[in-house]
């Protein structure tokens, strides 16, 4: 504050010797200058806050234009008043009536107070460079608010996408075990040491936002090898996965859901339940193709679980248009495809 009143007494002091530096020109009569300059201070002063702290604000700001230009009119009349009065009181008390030694810059009016309005424009104009500042750096702070209280969302959402995969994941594996041990198979204690390492990666790597490909493909061959166990002799299954770099990563649990819709919905023909996985990656594409077995008069095969539900959504926030996700029926199959774009520029 105190550095704010020090701005303005050095700005109003400039001013003063600016006025005496103008009405001095053409003339010797300097005691009259300096008593004509410190008079037409208070005017200047008032006319210059009134339009920069009440008019300019309160209605040119906010668009009423008509009531700013009247009650500018109304101050460019008043101050016209008092000028006069300076000047005739100035001629009165220091010149006896006498004008003819009264310096030329003083006697004509117009030219007083344009130089009045000119300095009240100028602190004018300042204030609104300064108001149009202020109002685009609150913008643009209130701009990031948004756009971090969206990604907060956005991450929120994303998190709760993945606490859902979690239950349903496990619930359908522990079905598996379950029927094992009713059935006190010997495998039993396989499965739960490949549940084991898959209950790892779900509670250490799912919440990264990015894990290699391979490790996805490792966690898919391991699903896999459970439901081989569960559905024993009555499953076909072939899987082929590229070779793919360690550094390309991609969100972990994307691949997961197509290959477990197609155990969980997929149909015995011929006695069999047939599974073919192929991943593939060339030039930073990636895709997924899961083909089973599908008896197209069972309606359960088409219908969208929550698992591809979450795909989606998950998909749609980690790589928004840059990934494909279809899916097809033709006689005793279906085909589920996911193709993901440009993981070698955005690695997950």
């Amino acid at each position: 504050m105190a550095r704010k009143i020090a701005l303005h007494l050095l700005f109003w002091i400039g001013v003063w010797f600016l006025y005496i530096y103008f009405f001095h020109y053409n003339s010797e009569d300097r005691p009259y200058v300096i008593w004509f300059s410190s008079l037409l201070m208070p005017v200047t002063i008032a006319v210059t806050y009134t339009l920069s702290y009440f008019l300019i604000p309160r209605f040119l700001l906010e668009k009423k234009y008509g009531k700013f230009v009247l009650y500018t009119f109304y101050v460019v009349l008043a101050s016209s008043y008092w000028i006069v009065l300076i000047i005739y009181g100035c001629l009165i008390f220091l010149k006896k009536w006498d004008a003819s030694n009264i310096p030329p810059m003083i006697k004509n009016f117009f030219f007083v107070i344009i130089l009045v309005y000119l300095v009240a424009g100028l602190v004018s104009f300042i204030t609104i460079l300064n108001h149009n500042f202020r109002t685009a750096q609150k913008n643009k702070e209130l701009q990031n608010k948004i756009l971090e209280a969206q990604l907060q969302l956005k991450d929120q959402e994303l998190q709760y996408l993945k606490m859902q995969i979690h239950p349903h994941f496990l619930f359908n594996t522990l079905n598996t075990i379950y029927g094992l041990s009713m059935k006190r198979s010997a495998q039993t204690p396989d499965v739960i040491l490949k549940l084991s390492n898959l209950l790892d990666y779900i509670l250490y790597q799912v919440s990264k936002p990015g894990v290699s490909v391979q490790e996805e493909i490792e966690h898919i061959r391991e699903y896999t090898e459970l439901e081989r166990i569960r559905f024993k002799e009555t499953l076909k299954t072939s899987f082929h996965a590229d070779s793919i770099d360690p550094d390309i990563q991609i969100a972990p649990m994307l691949m997961i859901p197509l290959v477990e819709n197609a155990f969980k919905h997929g149909s015995i023909v011929g006695g069999f339940l047939s599974v073919d996985t192929t991943i593939q990656y060339n030039n930073g594409t990636l895709t997924l193709s899961v083909k089973n077995s599908f008896l197209s008069s069972e309606e359960n095969g088409s219908k969208e679980g929550i698992g591809i539900s979450n795909l989606k959504k998950r998909l749609e926030m980690h790589y928004p248009g840059a990934f494909e996700l279809k899916s097809s029926i033709s006689e005793n199959s279906y085909l589920s495809s996911l193709v993901i774009f440009n993981l070698d520029n955005n690695h997950g």
